[in-house]
């Protein structure tokens, strides 16, 4: 009786090896920040950055990140400007959409050409203009000023809704409409609900995107009271050196929520992003 043996080739060996550097090069920042996020200074000073803590029940370093780098308020901003964004980017969205999903006019191919145009023009080449319009508005150092700049649909959600919208059967606005119903209920009352999927990837997907910037609320809230959970990291930041068991702790707690977001809704991603495109 004959036993084959399984040979260890050479291009087994080269996935396998690329597999373990993939490992590391995800693993590693982790664990670089949550070693040294329980480190007080002194301890962060005189012992390499990748070695473990003496002590993980150090939690002094999160207690100085909620009380001087105020990431509690941090907390708060960034809630109120996720919650009127998506309220309104939701709103904007679903209602573009159903135009251009449900109705055929003359400007509808230069519309949506719009969008895609938007996507391919690079944001630093306008940034002179958008900072000169925010404050204009007197938006500049407000709340205001990322919600106007979030609330903007984009071309992926717009697709998103779209995907959506063309697998719900006419026959229901037509039935809607024979019955006496106007477009706006039949939006309201029709089109809206069975867009629930696609509403629920964009929310996680759009919640992650506006909790992890850090460009807006920087450059247009620079108020210390306006500071927003990303911004919060520079305060611990001096001109040449930063409390880095500080700014390790700050973003452990910075990343939790993200973390317990996506392991909780990333079915929905995955369901709403394949669901538009299956009929």
């Amino acid at each position: 009786m004959t036993h084959s043996k399984s040979k260890f080739s050479i291009p087994d060996f080269l996935k396998y090896l690329s597999l373990i550097i993939g490992v590391f090069v995800v693993l590693f920042p982790p664990y670089v920040v949550i070693v040294n996020a329980f480190k007080s200074t002194d301890e962060f000073n005189s012992s390499s950055s990748m070695a473990l803590p003496k002590n993980f029940l150090n939690f002094d370093n999160f207690i100085a990140v909620f009380q001087r780098g105020g990431l509690l308020s941090g907390f708060g901003n960034v809630l109120i400007i996720i919650v009127i964004t998506l309220t309104l980017n939701i709103l904007f969205g679903t209602m573009v959409a159903f135009v251009l999903g449900r109705f055929s006019f003359k400007l509808k191919p230069i519309v949506f050409g719009a969008y895609l145009v938007a996507t391919i023009i690079p944001s630093i080449t306008t940034q002179v203009a958008t900072f000169g319009i925010i404050k204009n508005m007197g938006l500049y150092n407000t709340l205001g000023a990322p919600i106007v700049l979030y609330i903007g649909a984009d071309v992926i959600q717009i697709i998103l809704y779209l995907q959506f919208i063309r697998n719900i059967p006419v026959d229901l606005d037509e039935s809607a409409m024979v019955e006496g119903a106007s477009l706006f209920k039949i939006y309201r009352s029709i089109i809206f609900p069975l867009l629930t999927p696609a509403t629920a990837t964009l929310i996680i997907l759009k919640t992650i995107s506006i909790y992890n910037d850090m460009y807006i609320p920087y450059l247009y809230m620079p108020k210390q009271s306006l500071g927003v959970v990303t911004t919060v990291l520079m305060r611990f930041q001096g001109v040449n050196s930063g409390e880095w068991n500080l700014i390790c702790a700050a973003i452990l707690l910075i990343l939790l929520p993200t973390i317990v977001l996506y392991f909780f809704l990333q079915r929905y991603i995955f369901e709403g992003v394949t669901s538009g495109a299956v009929k």
